[in-house]
């Protein structure tokens, strides 16, 4: 697939008189753009041996917003002309009122690219697609005569965005995404079991659909298939859990990631709030947001207003010393902005949200951290959870953990939930692995109806007293 470049002001509108309109609608406010978005984004799903679904999406529009004080005035379209602009002016304006504001500063420059891959849909064609989502399949049934079901799929997408600022300044990005999942069923004297395993960024498809790699990925989610199989009921009570390294990672994400968001901050909503410069974990903790690490999935050479995206140290061996920040947040209470203002589409409305959140890694050995456990769970992988921000109080399910009793790792148990808040869990961190990892490539983040995707990454933790949910021991 080949198209010409998302190039609006030459192909929809006039860039000078699109300018003067955004100016139009900033007057007297305190900041704000017009971003302008396509997407592509195809997806082919493969399941029980045959093709089940093969997608193909494309969409293109704007939003133009205007920010005074606390308020935004928001207005966006699916068509790209100077009329529909107008009419986007009159209602932003209803936020500026009579005006009153000094236009925030622009947000700094960069030529730095963060995606080594161009356009991934362009990496194979859709035979070639099918046909590796037919080998996984037979490749998954090989392996293992207890298999009973595969589901595999192969998705990719390229968002192209430019923002146009009231001074002038026109920022362009493109955006790639591929990923590759896989899911198998196995059973066993009438038990079934589910193992899946996936990953991807902002890559071409082409690694991702090598069979190299995606053999690896069958043999991930059988062996977690095949440990739940042998699973015994998990035990309940409050003890210590160790977490694996990598995508546990989801846990901080959850518990206090989303606590260090500055909209959350501002309205001392947040379990951190008011919390800046003092302890909230144990020493040897450092959390990081980082946007700029080449083709992660949660990775943006610049935000969705403009701004560089940032390597930001929020937690810094256990106290706190910064929040995420989108450009309104940062302006209203006093703070640089650290590139972190993200949206899901040019239909919403931007806000501070993670890109990659993770832990640095200490020093201490993984097996001599598991080894610490008298009594507890060893969780490596996680399924849904929640959180309410402003406690920090946390439910996950585990996908693979094991049971652990005097330092030796015994059964795997199924059912395991992980129940506790983010402060507190933060101030029990009693060892911390120098084994840190990033996720595969799978996460994606919920926020005011705002799906974005985003990494997360931990090294391997010993965390004491978390009340651990399943069946009576």
């Amino acid at each position: 697939m080949t198209d010409t470049a998302f190039r609006p002001f030459e192909t929809a509108l006039d860039k000078d008189a699109a300018l003067a309109l955004l100016n139009e609608a900033v007057a007297g406010a305190d900041d704000g753009e017009l971003f302008l978005e396509r997407r592509r984004s195809e997806m082919i799903s493969f399941d029980d041996g045959r093709v089940k679904t093969a997608s193909y999406d494309a969409s293109e529009g704007f939003g133009l917003r205007a920010v005074r004080g606390e308020t935004a005035g928001y207005a966006h379209s699916t068509e790209i002309s100077e009329s529909a602009l107008k009419r986007a002016v009159a209602t932003a304006r209803l936020a500026v009122g009579d005006g009153g504001g000094t236009l925030a500063e622009a947000p700094k420059h960069t030529n730095h690219r963060l995606y080594t891959a161009e356009n991934p849909m362009d990496g194979a064609t859709f035979p070639v697609k099918v046909e590796t989502l037919r080998e996984i399949d037979a490749f998954a049934r090989d392996l293992d005569s207890r298999v009973v079901q595969v589901s595999a799929s192969i998705a990719a997408s390229i968002q192209e965005v430019e923002i146009l600022r009231p001074e002038g300044a026109l920022v362009r990005d493109i955006r790639p995404m591929s990923r590759l999942n896989v899911q198998v069923i196995v059973e066993e004297n009438g038990r079934r079991e589910t193992g899946s395993m996936g990953g991807g960024g902002r890559l071409g498809l082409d690694g991702l659909i090598d069979k190299s790699h995606w053999q690896g990925v069958v043999k991930e989610a059988l062996r977690i298939a095949n440990v739940n199989l042998n699973a015994e009921p998990a035990p309940a009570g409050v003890m210590d859990v160790a977490l694996g390294s990598g995508w546990p990672g989801i846990l901080l994400h959850e518990a206090v990631g989303h606590g260090l968001e500055g909209d959350f901050n501002r309205k001392k909503t947040s379990a951190f709030a008011e919390l800046m410069g003092q302890r909230v974990a144990s020493k040897g903790v450092t959390v990081l947001d980082d946007g700029t690490i080449p083709d992660r999935r949660g990775s943006l050479t610049v935000d969705d207003e403009g701004t560089p995206s940032g390597k930001n140290i929020l937690i810094e061996d256990g106290i706190l010393v910064g929040y995420m920040q989108d450009r309104q947040n940062a302006r209203l209470m006093g703070v640089p902005t650290t590139g972190n203002g993200r949206r899901e589409s040019y239909a919403h409305i931007p806000m501070p949200r993670m890109t990659n959140t993770y832990m640095l890694g200490g020093d201490a050995k993984p097996e001599d951290i598991v080894a610490e456990l008298k009594d507890g769970i060893y969780a490596v992988g996680f399924g849904g959870g929640q959180v309410d921000i402003t406690n920090g109080k946390f439910v996950f399910s585990c996908t693979e953990a094991y049971r652990v009793k005097n330092g030796k790792t015994g059964a795997p148990v199924k059912g395991a939930t992980l129940i506790g808040d983010g402060p507190t869990a933060m101030q029990q961190i009693k060892a911390i692995g120098n084994d840190m990892a990033l996720d595969p490539g799978i996460g994606n983040c919920g926020k005011a109806g705002q799906w974005v995707p985003v990494g997360v990454g931990q090294p391997t933790l010993l965390i004491g007293g978390l009340t651990v949910g399943g069946a009576a021991a």
